[in-house]
């Protein structure tokens, strides 16, 4: 899709996902972007980093309708990345995931197409699918916002979303928490040393929603296929990369966590388009008619199993390790 002379507004923009997808658009011809948030010291460090005139920061809070309303004036697309991200601090507070997570994202989607802005990209999780946790829940009507949109068929607006698992070295990951615990020669902490997660860079999290962006219809969700690897592996990864030998501390699954996380369910998997590196996601358009639900349906192939974690994909101690070493956060981390 054509960037050139094109608006953007990324909520939640001062994150890792939001600064660097700012990075990427500022290197196309894009007129301006517009970061959403509601930190005022994040915007004045970001803006002091970037130095673009074509970068127009606006205070607000994804909560307030008016406040996002005013952000999407001339928009021409949106990324939404704003929520509450971290398991535990929304197990605590669940409420405040339901005002940000789902509030807000119904705040931007009714936003969007009263402005009749063209697409709205909303970026989803993998503890959406089978969720346990507050946040996985709110993230999972989150999503269930969106496709709702999709059946009032008068909407201008696309709207579309991905899912992705961890983005190693965000803000709150495991891997910035590990490196801190070896820099302070302090024993690092495991929950569960057979708990697996996927691996993606945050380049990686943009090509996934610039995917998304060029190719997504009404209603899509599109996941990339990522490898996986244990907590354990991670760790020996990172003690080979740093030669660390104190010993690890089990300390026990934490609030809300789950062994691995999926990315599609086996119902979705029944239904799912592979593109290669991605799986399109397509919206289930069926009318609310009662009659078809009692007299029709669908079986699903017993041999469909969810996409996990578990089932990806296993990296192994070494591809860990090329890995890591890849990523700018441990080249800077090293000695």
């Amino acid at each position: 899709m054509n960037l050139n002379s094109k608006n953007f507004l990324i909520t939640g923009g001062t994150g890792s996902f939001g600064t660097t997808l700012c990075n990427y658009l500022l290197k196309k011809n894009v007129k301006n972007i517009t970061i959403f948030s509601r930190d005022e010291n994040k915007q004045y460090q970001m803006r002091k980093n970037i130095k673009d005139s074509r970068v127009k920061f606006c205070i607000g809070d994804i909560r307030d309708y008016d406040s996002v309303l005013n952000a999407c004036y001339e928009i021409d697309y949106v990324f939404h990345a704003a929520a509450l991200k971290q398991v535990p601090s929304c197990e605590f507070y669940p409420m405040e995931a339901v005002k940000t997570n789902i509030i807000g994202t119904e705040n931007l989607l009714k936003a969007a197409s009263n402005s009749k802005l063209k697409k709205v990209v909303l970026l989803s999780t993998d503890k959406a699918v089978y969720p346990i946790n507050a946040m996985g829940l709110s993230k999972a009507m989150m999503e269930k916002l969106m496709l709702s949109k999709n059946l009032i068929n008068d909407m201008n607006t696309i709207f579309c979303a991905t899912r992705y698992g961890n983005v190693m070295c965000s803000r709150g990951s495991v891997i910035p928490l590990f490196v801190n615990q070896i820099k302070n020669n302090n024993p690092i902490t495991i929950t569960d040393p057979q708990m697996t997660r996927y691996l993606m860079s945050l380049d990686e999290s943009v090509d996934l929603v610039l995917h998304a962006f060029n190719n997504g219809s009404q209603g899509d969700i599109f996941v990339q296929k990522s490898p996986a690897c244990t907590l354990l592996d991670l760790v020996i990864a990172l003690k080979n990369i740093f030669n660390y030998k104190k010993e690890n501390i089990i300390i026990g699954t934490r609030h809300g966590e789950k062994l691995y996380e999926s990315l599609l369910s086996r119902e979705e998997m029944a239904r799912v388009e592979d593109n290669g590196k991605f799986f399109r996601l397509p919206s289930d358009n069926r009318s609310l008619n009662y009659d078809k639900f009692f007299k029709e349906g669908k079986e699903i192939n017993k041999e469909y199993k969810e996409y996990t974690s578990h089932n990806t994909k296993r990296l192994s101690v070494e591809e860990i390790q090329e890995i890591l070493l890849d990523l700018d956060f441990i080249k800077k981390a090293l000695p």
